[in-house]
């Protein structure tokens, strides 16, 4: 069984034969469900620099010895401004880290310090114990997303963002629902801050039989 549990905005915890931790901002986040040194990971996910996203990944490797997977440029910056920290930089494409299958995709986004480029944004295929689970990160919809599911096989949850603003609002996320076929979806990065207001309850609307979506509050969990 593998377990993905939404720790508040973009924030999930995959619990399997890995801990995998993605965007783990929890510090400063009002919709967090945990702190983080409640949690334990052996890899850390991440899909940008903004800081609502690389959040405490550092704090957290440091104290658990996770290693953190993001783009090249990310890991780079976060080695030369961080201690006691192992990074395994890598950009669009398929790796496998401690027997877990990874696929960082492309994602419609800007990545940054808050002051200077950092890499690029992307979004995470993640294969754990025959569980194949997209995170999109911060992105707006591409018809390229259509050939997740034919490259890497069929999605079983895709994590979408829905709160407009900065991302895909709930129209765009419908429509990537359509172009990526997954079996359920969890909508995320909503109604952390007014910006981001959006309806979940329109977001299944929208989505009607294409999938099977599932609005979590931070700290539920979904089993597959």
């Amino acid at each position: 069984m593998v377990k993905v549990k939404f720790l508040g905005h973009a924030a999930f915890l995959i619990e399997g034969s890995k801990r995998i931790l993605i965007d783990p901002f929890l510090t400063g986040n009002p919709a967090a469900a945990t702190k983080p040194e409640e949690l334990d990971a052996d890899l850390i996910l991440v899909t940008h620099a903004h800081g609502d996203h690389i959040g405490d990944a550092a704090a957290i490797a440091r104290r658990t010895g996770a290693k953190i997977v993001a783009m090249y440029d990310i890991a780079n910056y976060l080695v030369e401004s961080e201690q006691g920290i192992t990074t395994i930089g890598m950009n669009y494409g398929p790796t496998e880290v401690d027997g877990v299958k990874i696929v960082q995709v492309p994602a419609w986004h800007s990545s940054s310090d808050g002051k200077y480029s950092i890499g690029s944004a992307c979004g995470y295929i993640i294969e754990l114990d025959g569980v194949r689970i997209y995170h999109a990160g911060d992105t707006y919809v591409f018809r390229d997303m259509e050939l997740f599911a034919e490259l890497y096989g069929p999605i079983d949850v895709a994590l979408l963002p829905i709160g407009g603003h900065f991302t895909m609002g709930v129209k765009e996320a419908a429509k990537a629902v359509e172009f990526l076929k997954p079996k359920k979806v969890v909508p995320m990065h909503y109604n952390t801050w007014p910006p981001i207001a959006a309806d979940p309850e329109e977001f299944m609307r929208l989505v009607g039989d294409k999938a099977e979506v599932v609005i979590l509050e931070p700290g539920e969990t979904l089993e597959l």
